[in-house]
């Protein structure tokens, strides 16, 4: 009798604790294939004149498939890393390893959708399913209070539904023995340069690595007796910027499950008491689920603005001085100086920060919003499509939730602004 083999295509899934699709490809095979593809699409330059994927976010992707091979070689096993898209080489694997089905974990933005779209038309030529799962939000669809068509647009009233009829469910164990199908050679770990990047640059250290045990260990030390979470909010100032869990990063790419931050988080309140830091955690995996929840319902009609696709291939503002400065951090703006050179040093500022910086480019400074949004890919190591574009859609007005406080405050952002300003000539 011939056995089932299945194929567990990794993508923004990169661990083994509470990973539904992996857990039920174990399951329901006789052996198991995983695949990382190195997809030359996402390593590519861009007609805006930045990178699909940054080198910041390129360093942490490596070291988030490394951790994740690590662990498959713990239990006997490996992970199949492979240079080229998943639609060039999808078929040539199925064919190669005998494969019975492919599981993948679905995604909402158009490029990652489109993706899927495409193996699954070759799949489906070749007689193989390709079986969809769900694991990068919170609350499961089908736990939701209401039908997909049907979820509020305004957050405010997602949150409170959600958040009271639906159920955050347990996390899935990291699985403790896996049959692995048999093979050679299961691929090398490419380096930036195999990658496109140039080996001549530098690149600062970060104070946090890839992969799903740094994670975890992240997480841990965030919640532990004593830890900064703990301390009174201090009301956000140009020297103060306040607390950040700094977890987005690990979330993105899937390294940690967003429920297993949600029980952690749950367990420290039972222990310590709960508070506004822990309040701001679990709003911002709120803020991811709605994002991600209104791609799947709207598509690109998410955006309400006349002419957006135009808007967005149009290239006209790469020239654009005010642009130029914005991106390179010589604004004259203090603050917004700060956190540009920041954002580009080491990949990350804080959700405050990102407000800030999106207000002044686009109120003050009176540029296209996308602009912002295709420079945030290229240089955030926690870029994750829905909630970037979705927060800078809101930023301009011209998302489905734009009017609302619960959204964006435009009136208290410029606010902030105007007092850094203010301080900043006091000091002068």
């Amino acid at each position: 009798m011939k056995s089932k083999r299945i194929l567990v295509w990794f993508r923004n899934d990169l661990r083994l604790h509470d990973n539904e699709m992996l857990v039920e490809a174990i399951a329901k095979s006789d052996s198991i294939l995983p695949v990382y593809f190195f997809d030359p699409h996402y390593f590519q330059p861009t007609i805006f004149e930045t990178d699909k994927t940054g080198v910041h976010r390129a360093k942490f992707l490596l070291e988030s498939v490394a951790a994740l091979r690590m662990a498959f070689q713990k239990l006997g096993g490996d992970v199949l890393l492979m240079m080229g898209s998943p639609e060039e080489l999808m078929a040539r694997l199925v064919e190669d390893y005998e494969i019975s089905e492919v599981y993948h974990h679905r995604e909402v933005a158009p490029e990652e959708t489109l993706i899927s779209t495409k193996v699954e038309d070759l799949l489906w030529k070749l007689k193989i399913n390709l079986k969809h799962f769900i694991g990068h939000t919170l609350y499961n669809k089908e736990d939701l209070p209401f039908p997909i068509k049907d979820i509020p647009d305004v957050f405010a009233q997602f949150k409170k539904k959600t958040e009271r009829d639906a159920i955050v469910k347990s996390c899935f164990l990291s699985p403790e023995e896996i049959s692995f199908v048999e093979n050679e050679d299961w691929g090398l770990l490419p380096s930036l340069e195999d990658l496109g990047f140039d080996a001549a640059i530098p690149i600062p250290e970060q104070s946090f690595s890839g992969g799903e045990d740094a994670g975890l260990e992240h997480l841990k030390a965030l919640l532990e007796e004593g830890a900064d979470i703990y301390l009174k909010p201090v009301k956000h100032s140009p020297d103060k910027p306040g607390f950040s869990s700094r977890l987005s990063g690990w979330l993105s790419l899937g390294c940690l499950s967003p429920r297993k931050v949600y029980w952690l988080v749950k367990e420290a309140e039972a222990t310590f008491g709960g508070n506004a830091n822990f309040n701001q955690i679990l709003l911002g995996l709120l803020w991811r689920d709605y994002f991600r929840f209104m791609f799947k319902k709207h598509g690109i009609e998410f955006f309400q603005e006349a002419d957006f696709e135009k808007e967005l291939f149009s290239v006209a503002d790469n020239e654009n001085p005010a642009l130029q400065k914005w991106k390179a951090g010589n604004t004259g703006h203090a603050m917004i100086d700060k956190y540009m050179h920041e954002l580009n040093e080491f990949g990350f500022i804080p959700h405050t920060g990102r407000l800030l910086v999106a207000t002044f480019l686009v109120h003050v400074l009176k540029v296209h919003w996308t602009n912002g949004a295709i420079y945030f890919e290229d240089k955030l190591i926690d870029y994750a499509p829905a909630s970037n574009w979705g927060n800078w859609a809101n930023v301009a007005g011209v998302g489905k939730d734009a009017k609302s406080k619960n959204s964006f405050d435009l009136d208290k952002q410029i606010k902030i602004l105007e007092t850094a300003v203010s301080d900043a000539a006091s000091m002068a």
